[in-house]
């Protein structure tokens, strides 16, 4: 039996997914938690084969746990499910240690393939994005390296949502962190990439197809 640990914050998502995987006899949803500090929790007193981890979910982000829930399970491969689309946090996710990256537009039987590749040893990522994610390699181990890699996880995360259109009111509230966090992660954004605003900000995401 394959043991799962869900993790994301809509309770609605979470019994959907639920009841989807209800019909395969040899995995089972064993435990949940609606946000990382609850992760980090149940995996100091229970072990798992599997965790599917959301990125965005109130306090730290799901890419800033993984390491952590790793040395807590030793046997447990990460499997990340979320709304974001491979080419924004995929890479980011694969050098924190996660095995798998899907997101919630996937089918159900896509799902359940991910998860049997991940716990057999293997990687799961669309084919579409395998080579994408070969030269973002690539850009790391050479001197191609975009200045968007110097921003830490949740740097990437805030900039992408701000570049997306949300106020940082809207951002705090999505992270469950305060308006002037953001307001300081978004300063040390500028500074990193050496912008000026939001505009600039903007463009640059643009450019280099995050958005």
């Amino acid at each position: 039996m394959i043991n799962i640990l869900l993790a994301d914050d809509h309770t609605l998502f979470r019994e959907g997914i639920k009841k989807l995987l209800a019909d395969q006899a040899d995995m089972k949803i064993t435990a949940e938690a609606k946000n990382t500090i609850e992760v980090l929790d149940i995996c100091k007193k229970k072990q798992f084969d599997v965790i599917l981890l959301d990125i965005s979910m109130p306090g730290k982000s799901g890419l800033d746990i993984i390491k952590d829930v790793k040395r807590m399970n030793k046997k447990a491969v990460v499997l990340i499910l979320t709304m974001y689309e491979e080419d924004r946090f995929a890479f980011r996710a694969f050098k924190n240690g996660a095995s798998g990256y899907l997101t919630k537009e996937n089918t159900v039987q896509e799902l359940v393939k991910a998860i049997r590749k991940v716990v057999s040893g293997g990687k799961y990522i669309s084919s579409d994005f395998a080579e994408e994610l070969a030269n973002e390699i690539k850009k790391e181990n050479g001197t191609g390296r975009p200045r968007y890699h110097k921003l830490s996880d949740r740097e990437f995360q805030v900039m992408i949502m701000i570049t997306s259109g949300k106020k940082v009111v809207e951002i705090a509230k999505d992270l469950d962190l305060s308006k002037s966090t953001i307001n300081t992660y978004r300063a040390r954004i500028l500074e990193k990439l050496g912008l000026r605003g939001n505009v600039d900000l903007t463009h640059y995401a643009i450019d280099n197809k995050l958005i």
